[in-house]
């Protein structure tokens, strides 16, 4: 099993297409020194590299896509390597990278909790749009419940439900229910090892600590490091956590449980706002993160659980 990370930045990616915050000023005029970053999905490939498993479909896709030649394997005139797509959520920053596949040959075959395929046929009409295309084919994901998906052989998938919040367009924004976001437990049936990956999560609960602390690597949730991040930045005045995402400095933030973890755990942020200090490589915060034993995704990354 190898894992790579096709965007590990948060929506509007890094820098973001209308923000002059530092960061994004920054990262344009080269006065920063920040690695640019699409939106946030991962590829899975199986003991067969020419198989593989997408999770989320990022705006970016298509760039994605291009940036990594294992995923056009060449077999046929119009060919690809993903076999399936799996989505965390019904995010836009998540889903809309959909409509970039609708020229695929035969329906996307698409996995999804049953809160999120309601919101993408009905508060955004997403797969309905896309069955005058491709067409999809959709199979559910249970929580809690083991699976496999065919041909990524070697790869074992169970979904957990998370503390967060479903998109804004959801009837639930604000009445959440488990299936609206997930986490994602990957394991390697070969090695049994594990990587746990949650790129949204709005609180920690036992459930979840669990899996965190089972795993031998976790990529989670570094969308912000404050909680006022944004308000302070003259941006907006949501809150980390009225988003749906712990920051990660504070009180019971997502740095101090991860300095919980045990010292062989590998542990990465991903889904990184364009406003997080930690995409300066110079800044305090980043150095903080390094002392702590904490990586930064990046895109391209790859990893092996």
């Amino acid at each position: 099993m190898r894992i790579r990370v096709l965007g590990s930045a948060a929506g509007g990616g890094f820098p973001q297409w209308n923000c002059n915050c530092r960061n994004c000023r920054g990262a344009r005029d080269g006065s920063l020194r920040a690695q640019p970053r699409t939106q946030s999905s991962l590829a899975v490939f199986g003991a067969d590299a020419q198989s593989v498993v997408l999770i989320n479909a990022s705006p970016d896709i298509r760039q994605q896509l291009m940036a990594c030649r294992d995923l056009q394997p060449a077999r046929a005139a119009r060919d690809t390597a993903i076999a399936a797509v799996l989505l965390m959520d019904a995010q836009i920053d998540h889903t809309i990278g959909l409509m970039m596949l609708r020229e695929s040959t035969q329906p996307l075959r698409l996995w999804c909790t049953d809160r999120v395929y309601r919101d993408l046929t009905e508060a955004n009409p997403l797969l309905s749009i896309l069955g005058h295309y491709c067409g999809v084919e959709r199979r559910r994901i249970a929580l809690g419940e083991p699976f496999a998906i065919e041909p990524v052989s070697g790869v074992e998938f169970t979904a957990l439900p998370l503390n967060s919040k479903p998109p804004p367009f959801s009837p639930n924004r604000t009445a959440p229910e488990p299936g609206d976001n997930i986490g994602l437990r990957i394991c390697n049936t070969r090695t049994a090892r594990t990587l746990f990956y949650t790129p949204g999560l709005g609180f920690m609960d036992e459930l979840v600590w669990e899996q965190l602390y089972r795993a031998d690597t976790v990529l989670i949730d570094g969308t912000f490091w404050s909680d006022d991040e944004m308000s302070t930045q003259g941006l907006h005045g949501k809150s980390a956590r009225s988003m749906g995402h712990m920051p990660l400095a504070g009180v019971n933030g997502m740095l101090e449980w991860l300095t919980r973890l045990p010292g062989s755990t590998r542990k990465v942020l991903v889904h990184i706002n364009n406003t997080n200090p930690i995409l300066d490589d110079d800044s305090a915060e980043r150095a903080k993160l390094t002392r702590c034993g904490v990586e930064v995704a990046y895109d391209g990354m790859e990893l092996d659980p």
